[in-house]
């Protein structure tokens, strides 16, 4: 049977207040699988990217339980949901986030040595360099192409060697042959590390590469993809 790193039961949030209010996730339940790769699909609005945010512990339920790696995360405090986050939770976002006056070494470096890890800039060259960016590190972000910066926020994603990796719409900002590039290297570092991949995308090729798909709409998964 598979070792499960996510449970998410009777999760439940609503952003908003008053007339503004929206009920994003509605009594959700998902369980995933250790070392799984996972596409997170539905309209615009449906609750993905939230329920990504809920997972990456940046959004807080309103009642449910959620649990990674077997930690509660649902009544932790502030300071330790961001420790278990730097410690097993990468996030990859469709904006690259990069730092602009930090080189490409630099923005990969700075949060390990933020996080006490006194090898930041070792760890961050080699992160660099199996993303194919070996040529790149002194480069800033104006002087990388779309493509480019979007291997340097996978490589500051990759550094602290996290259980789960997830990634909003990671392509979304790129052409499609960049953007298939980026898949690419997507899983072949999911494959190679044994993380677990959560990924929400509006592309069905890329849901399709994923060994399992999840559709959700209104704020309920429709499908579980089992």
């Amino acid at each position: 049977m598979d070792e499960t790193i996510i449970e998410l039961k009777k999760a439940d949030l609503t952003l908003g207040q008053g007339a503004s209010a929206v009920h994003v996730l509605k009594s959700l339940d998902l369980s995933i699988a250790k070392g799984s790769s996972n596409g997170i699909t539905g309209p615009s609005g449906s609750g993905k990217s939230t329920l990504l945010m809920v997972l990456a512990g940046l959004e807080r339920l309103d009642g449910g339980e959620i649990r990674i790696a077997g930690t509660p995360l649902h009544d932790a405090d502030e300071d330790s949901l961001a420790a278990f986050r730097g410690r097993n939770i990468g996030i990859v976002f469709q904006s690259f986030h990069l730092i602009p006056n930090m080189t490409a070494l630099e923005n990969v470096a700075v949060p390990l040595e933020l996080a006490g890890n006194r090898d930041a800039f070792a760890i961050a060259e080699k992160e660099l360099r199996a993303v194919g960016l070996g040529e790149r590190l002194s480069h800033y972000p104006g002087q990388l192409s779309g493509g480019e910066q979007q291997r340097v926020a996978i490589a500051r994603a990759l550094a602290p060697q996290p259980k789960l990796l997830i990634a909003d719409e990671p392509t979304g900002n790129l052409d499609a042959e960049t953007g298939k590039h980026i898949a690419d290297l997507l899983f072949a570092q999911q494959a190679d590390r044994g993380m677990t991949l959560l990924l929400v995308t509006h592309d069905p090729s890329l849901a399709a590469r994923c060994g399992r798909q999840i559709q959700i709409r209104s704020g309920q998964i429709i499908d579980a993809g089992l």
